[in-house]
């Protein structure tokens, strides 16, 4: 399993370690426009390229988000280098940073979690992703990877720059784990009642996932969270929302730290 660090000097003055969780289909450049404004915030970042995704090897075993849990809390019995400590989860990251917490309490004092599926909600505007994989050219990869970073990740085109591209390009072809579906199931909101440290949630307020339904989304997180502590949604954003609006996603992101 690989990680990455950043700001491992501001431990000796007290910094608070941030451990992120990126989504499905990705790695840890998920986070690529918000590492650098943490560290000059002083924190300690820790981000994780996830079992089957990115640079780390596939688990063992299964191939969904419960086969993760048992590999990163032993592996963070390793790493755990502060008590101040909040794991921040985007997407996919998010169910994983739940089921996490909810089964190893101790192992973090803050959750974020960050556009997050898993709430057992299906918004009836969805756009179908599409394959890429079998396609003969570059060219019309490219075009599939377009029509899903807007169908999916992105609610302004003009976002859809070269970095954008190229991020998603390299975290797709190395997705090891391509049958995920408990994201469609309640997962997260089976959870959340377990989790007994505050809970932070920030979605783009255009995020795909919910779209036309973010009320309910809204409804059902602060109806099973005992511990909520804050609802953010960023303006203007969607699914990808700390790629797509990073100073905004900083400033709603500083009010959970």
């Amino acid at each position: 399993m690989v990680w990455h660090e950043w700001g491992h000097e501001s431990l000796g003055q007290g910094a608070s370690t941030l451990v992120l969780l990126h989504g499905g289909s990705g790695s840890w450049t998920h986070w690529i426009r918000n590492v650098a404004p943490l560290v000059a915030d002083g924190f300690h970042v820790l981000a994780v390229d996830l079992p089957g995704f990115g640079d780390s090897a596939s688990p063992e075993k299964g191939a969904d988000v419960d086969t993760l849990i048992e590999p990163l809390h032993a592996a963070w019995q390793m790493l755990r280098a502060s008590e101040r400590v909040s794991f921040i989860g985007f997407s996919f990251g998010g169910m994983t940073a739940a089921l996490w917490l909810a089964a190893y309490p101790q192992d973090a004092k803050n959750l974020i979690l960050v556009g997050s599926p898993g709430l057992g909600i299906k918004s009836p505007h969805r756009v179908p992703l599409k394959g890429w994989r079998h396609l003969p050219t570059e060219d019309l990869q490219t075009q599939a990877h377009r029509h899903n970073l807007l169908g999916l990740m992105l609610h302004d085109e003009s976002k859809l720059d070269e970095l954008a591209m190229t991020v998603h390009r390299l975290n797709v072809a190395r997705d090891r784990m391509p049958r995920r579906r408990l994201s469609g199931t309640p997962i997260v909101a089976n959870a959340l009642p377990h989790i007994a440290c505050p809970v932070h949630v920030i979605y783009g307020e255009w995020d795909a996932l919910y779209h036309g339904c973010m009320s309910e989304v809204e409804k059902l997180v602060k109806n099973v969270t005992p511990h909520l502590a804050s609802w953010q949604l960023v303006s203007g954003s969607g699914h990808w929302v700390q790629f797509e609006a990073p100073e905004a996603f900083q400033l709603a992101l500083k009010k959970t730290l």
